[in-house]
């Protein structure tokens, strides 16, 4: 059965209860991770999955609530002895700089450390990061504060879930979430290189989306204002995504 699973729902500053956004994704022969903020082998115990078993990560952007546990989870597995490739998704800007922080901790030189393999994704168009008979997830670019990727995933008959992650409204988010099952839209608030939940609603109608669920989100913004402020602009569902939130 395929999974889709909220690790952390936070935005940049987490809190009790709600760590930096990052997502679990299953298929039959996948185990996707969607970026590493919080301590990921944590989030990923408490939902029963061996971090040993990912197969992919990816990284959307480098901002430390996306990568900053990165050189804690690549060396998590090794202490647990991993034999399993990983494959490492993201923009060149990321990956780039992913390189150069887990250099700082001299992971090259770990004594049977496991194989890592780098995939960049296009900074220009879609991307295809995990593809097989029963997933799908691309990639395109979105207007954030540094280069980011928003993802589309697409399971084998089932829904479409597209997570804009970090982002203003731009025309690539649009053609990501159109008429997609589900679409997690963060919602910062207003301003540069981020969304408002006002926003986040006109997007998903724009897209003819079925169901939006606010991400990324400042807690104490108060949930009924956030929920009330998306439905201004969409006519579908709307509700607020928590840490450990199964949506799949």
């Amino acid at each position: 059965m395929p999974k889709f699973i909220v690790l952390g729902s936070s935005n940049a500053v987490p809190k009790i209860g709600q760590e930096n956004t990052h997502l679990y994704i299953e298929a039959e022969r996948k185990k996707i991770l969607i970026d590493c903020g919080d301590n990921a082998l944590i989030s990923l115990a408490k939902i029963g999955v061996d971090p040993n078993t990912i197969t992919d990560l990816v990284l959307t952007h480098f901002h430390p609530d996306h990568v900053g546990s990165l050189p804690l989870f690549v060396i998590g597995l090794w202490l647990e002895k991993r034999t399993l490739p990983l494959t490492i998704h993201g923009l060149e800007y990321t990956l780039d700089r992913a390189k150069a922080m887990l250099g700082l901790f001299g992971w090259n030189n770990w004594a049977g450390m496991y194989p890592v393999d780098f995939k960049t994704a296009s900074e220009n168009e879609r991307s295809f990061l995990v593809k097989d008979e029963d997933i799908e997830i691309s990639s395109l670019p979105v207007k954030h504060l540094v280069p980011t990727i928003g993802l589309r995933t697409e399971f084998s008959g089932g829904p479409v879930i597209v997570y804009s992650c970090d982002t203003e409204p731009c025309e690539n988010l649009s053609i990501l979430a159109d008429g997609a099952d589900i679409l997690l839209q963060e919602a910062a608030g207003p301003g540069k290189g981020h969304t408002s939940a006002e926003q986040a609603g006109q997007i998903a109608e724009k897209a003819r989306v079925k169901h939006l669920t606010l991400i990324h989100y400042e807690k104490r913004a108060g949930e009924d204002t956030l929920l009330h402020n998306a439905q201004k602009g969409f006519s579908g569902q709307v509700d607020l995504a928590v840490d450990g939130m199964q949506i799949l």
